[in-house]
């Protein structure tokens, strides 16, 4: 039973770690139409900034010292540090001095990426399995909010998806009479 319940846990743990490869990889149209335009717009560096925090914390809790045999862990934080760190050197290099508003103050999902606010759901659903072979309380309580928070994410985007215009519609001129 605990072979199985090791190789479950291993299954579990590298499709967390594919799931969080997209998820960091997730921001990397919007960093590509940032660098294209050389402006980051109304783009907030804040999720960034937070998934930098949280792969910090991840990667030392993952150390030998702190929590043996966390390979899985500790690898996948690794790589997300570097992506973060990059997401926020663009950032940084090309943000205007002006202030930011919030997907709810306008009302608009347009620089709240769907992909991004998708594979935090999908992350957080499966490092939040991950903890539950065996319990973790550690590992259970970040990633079931996490998911939490991803799914409320989601919500949002469905609320102000049809109030956010399309790229791609041509607005309406008038013509004077």
């Amino acid at each position: 039973m605990i072979a199985n319940q090791n190789l479950i846990r291993n299954i579990i743990g590298v499709t967390g770690n594919v799931i969080s490869c997209g998820l960091f990889l997730s921001p990397m149209p919007t960093y590509i139409q940032i660098i294209k335009s050389k402006d980051v717009k109304k783009f907030s560096p804040i999720p960034y900034l937070a998934t930098l925090l949280n792969c910090l914390l991840w990667f030392f809790y993952g150390l030998p010292i702190v929590h043996p045999n966390s390979l899985l862990v500790i690898t996948i934080n690794g790589i997300g540090i570097a992506f973060e760190i990059f997401y926020l050197t663009v950032f940084l290099i090309y943000a205007a001095r002006q202030g930011r508003k919030l997907v709810i103050q306008t009302k608009s999902v347009e620089f709240m990426p769907f992909t991004l606010s998708l594979a935090s759901s999908l992350n957080g659903v499966c490092w939040t399995s991950y903890g539950f072979l065996p319990f973790d309380i550690n590992l259970l309580v970040p990633n079931g909010l996490g998911t939490l928070f991803g799914l409320a994410q989601l919500v949002l985007y469905a609320c102000y998806f049809k109030s956010t215009p399309s790229k791609n519609t041509k607005a309406e001129v008038e013509l004077p009479v």
